[in-house]
């Protein structure tokens, strides 16, 4: 079968090679972040899920669509990461946890300079959140919750009674997506990873703050009304990104997009 882009077999290092898994390490090779960024920048990249029409989701939840190879990347992503960015309905959703520490990445993540493990950070307007979850009791490094100037008070305190950090990136009750990526990058937070969901993947994409989209296309079909990977408003102008790398594992997808101007 004839493919418009080389496609690498994630089973395989070559034709001749024996059938296995990519190990973490060529996986870290292959979804390294760019080298040398200059100082003061920060690299958002999205790792997200899809079926072949287009749902992010089945009954609520990725997982269902998911696959081992594809949970070996969002490993691999999470390892490589300094911050791992998820909207507040997305972590009540999925049951986020506190990002752990990996062997796997402990030597990569000491080079580059960074801790045993990403924090993560979700984003708010109401702090509508649990902070009794392990998400903020429990973390390796403290979890950051992204919010409005104008979020409420008690919410703010009740954050950082549980142990968050208070993040800032907005007036009112709003949270600018622009202003998201500069204030983690400010804190040193610079190799950002946002999950979703399609909600907050939509205005990262709005506000042109998305550098590359990794992305998982699953061979199956759902029909219904799932929402798609990002969504809210559309941009007045589509913006072109293009392949970076594509790997295939029996029939998904895993393709890594970059924005034209990157």
């Amino acid at each position: 079968m004839r493919s418009l882009f080389p496609v690498t077999d994630l089973t395989t290092t070559g034709a001749a090679a024996p059938d296995r898994e990519w190990s973490l390490d060529e996986l870290a090779e292959a979804y390294a972040y760019p080298a040398g960024l200059p100082d003061g920048t920060s690299w958002l990249r999205a790792n997200m899920v899809s079926t072949l029409d287009g749902a992010a989701q089945h009954d609520g939840h990725s997982q269902p669509i998911s696959c081992a190879a594809d949970m070996r990347i969002f490993g691999t992503l999470r390892g490589l990461a300094d911050v791992v960015i998820a909207g507040a309905e997305t972590v009540r959703q999925e049951g986020y946890r506190p990002a752990r520490a990996r062997e796997a990445f402990a030597a990569r993540r000491a080079a580059a300079g960074q801790g045993p493990a990403p924090a993560v950070a979700v984003v708010t307007g109401s702090l509508d959140l649990d902070f009794s979850l392990p998400l903020f009791t429990e973390p390796l490094v403290p979890t950051l919750v992204v919010t409005g100037a104008g979020a409420p008070a008690d919410r703010i305190e009740a954050a950082r009674k549980a142990g968050a950090e208070v993040v800032i990136a907005g007036d009112g009750t709003r949270v600018d997506p622009a202003r998201v990526v500069r204030e983690l990058a400010a804190r040193g937070l610079r190799r950002q990873l946002t999950e979703g969901g399609p909600r907050l993947l939509g205005q990262f994409v709005a506000a042109g703050a998305l550098d590359e989209l990794c992305l998982t296309l699953s061979p199956m079909l759902t029909a219904g009304d799932a929402q798609r990977i990002a969504g809210g408003p559309g941009v007045a102008v589509p913006e072109r990104f293009f392949l970076a790398s594509l790997l295939e594992e029996a029939g998904f997808l895993f393709s890594r997009y970059r924005r034209t101007d990157s």
